[in-house]
């Protein structure tokens, strides 16, 4: 299978899919990353940072990845 710009985009879809389905209490509470803390001093660490970005995909991507998904889906249905 040739790399392509449609296989890197697949790829991706996958990836934000995986984050938007991590349950909080079962997956992330037990790696220590149960919530962000909003601190405005500049501090943040990477954890934070991880975290803020999985909280920040569930929430606004949630709709745009059910639409994504289905024309994904309807593409691959029609031209294999």
């Amino acid at each position: 299978m040739a790399l392509s710009f449609y296989a890197l985009l697949e790829a991706a879809l996958l990836v934000l899919n995986g984050i938007a389905i991590l349950h909080r209490e079962r997956f992330l509470k037990k790696y220590g990353l149960g919530a962000p803390s909003h601190s405005f001093d500049g501090s943040n660490s990477v954890k934070d940072q991880v975290v803020s970005l999985i909280f920040a995909v569930q929430t606004v991507m949630r709709m745009p990845l059910i639409a994504i998904n289905i024309v994904v889906i309807v593409f691959k249905l029609i031209l294999g």
